[in-house]
């Protein structure tokens, strides 16, 4: 048995070696490392070695404008899904949204995040002469506001979007049917590739621990990213929402979501990666945790009032009668204590030969 546990111990260190140095695992390499916890410190270090050498020792902070929660869509995981009648609903204005992304550009953040639901009312064009008035703030502006159309796609990008962040969730066609009613995982990585083909910085991600999700189908998502060749990843637990029909399910693991994270590092070496307020919603040190394990950017929430706390996508997001000010300077003592600098660019993903 200890010459087992040996060679078997041997071999995921020796699966780890190998995502390090030539960014490749196969699908059961993937599941086989996320299916054991044996080796997790030492992926989480090397991933961490990966960062500092292919993203470096900066840490990106991208201030998160949430500018509706109105959403179209039934998400079963998701806590602004528009079956809820629980939500306090909300639609910000262009003056609101202009004045808070003059704010965090005083903060001094080089990035906005406008995020909201799939809100119908947020045409192409009225986003576009929004975006006409973030831009003249001297920052990048990156959108999470769901599918559309390649023309509306284009028609954003060329009012001055730069990056577009559209989560897959999941890439298991069964599951995403699941979770997703009346919406085509097709559809989903379709608009991935219109976003590309739009000239955008595309993110995506993934949740960990959905009902029926398995090692392998979380293999297949970060193999997913890998050939999308995606600029930004997101990977945040799975955490239920109480008004949601998955409200008695478990929810997932902030060690798997770690590790899921840490090995798209090691398969996408050069790309950005936040440590998700999600992971500090499980874990007090979350977001370090994963800073330490692979992530180079922070989202912190430039939103202001009582909107944050009605942006409830799930239950005990951190941070929601914080001040903005009082964010940006508590994110930047814990970097700067981790031994890391806060960017002063714009944070776009500094390619590299892999």
């Amino acid at each position: 048995m200890y010459i087992h546990n040996l060679l078997y111990n041997n071999y995921m260190n020796a699966l780890i070696v190998k995502a390090k140095k030539t960014h490749t695992l196969t699908e059961d390499e993937l599941a086989a490392i996320l299916s054991d916890d044996t080796v997790n410190d030492e992926l989480f270090k090397s991933a961490d070695k990966v960062r500092k050498e292919y993203a470096g020792e900066e840490v990106h902070l991208r201030g998160l404008i949430e500018f509706s929660n109105i959403c179209k869509r039934g998400c079963l995981y998701c806590g602004i899904r528009s079956a809820n009648r629980k939500v306090e609903r909300y639609r910000l204005t262009k003056e609101e949204i202009l004045d808070f992304a003059n704010k965090a550009a005083g903060y001094g953040y080089k990035t906005l995040v406008m995020q909201s639901g799939e809100d119908d009312y947020f045409t192409a064009e009225i986003l576009a002469d929004i975006l006409h008035g973030v831009k003249k703030l001297n920052v990048a502006v990156t959108l999470s506001i769901g599918e559309r159309t390649l023309e509306e796609y284009q028609t954003l990008k060329e009012a001055g979007a730069d990056r577009f962040l559209l989560r897959i969730e999941t890439t298991d066609e069964e599951l995403y049917r699941q979770m997703h009613p009346n919406m085509s995982l097709q559809a989903r990585k379709q608009c991935l590739y219109n976003l590309k083909e739009a000239g955008f910085e595309v993110g995506t991600g993934c949740l960990v621990g959905l009902p029926g999700q398995t090692a392998k189908s979380l293999a297949r998502d970060i193999l997913f990213f890998k050939s999308l060749d995606a600029d930004m990843i997101g990977i945040g637990p799975f955490i239920p929402n109480k008004n949601t029909p998955l409200a008695n399910t478990t929810g997932g693991n902030f060690t798997l979501a770690l590790k899921v994270m840490a090995l798209t590092r090691l398969l996408l070496p050069d790309i950005n990666i936040p440590a998700t307020t999600a992971m500090e919603t499980l874990d007090p040190n979350g977001r370090i945790k994963a800073l330490q394990s692979g992530a180079n950017v922070v989202m912190p929430n430039v939103t202001e009032g009582d909107y944050r706390r009605k942006y409830e996508l799930y239950p005990g997001k951190i941070c929601i009668n914080d001040a903005p000010a009082k964010c940006r300077n508590c994110i930047t003592g814990k970097i700067t204590a981790i031994g890391r600098t806060v960017s002063s660019d714009y944070g776009f993903r500094r390619r590299k030969n892999v």
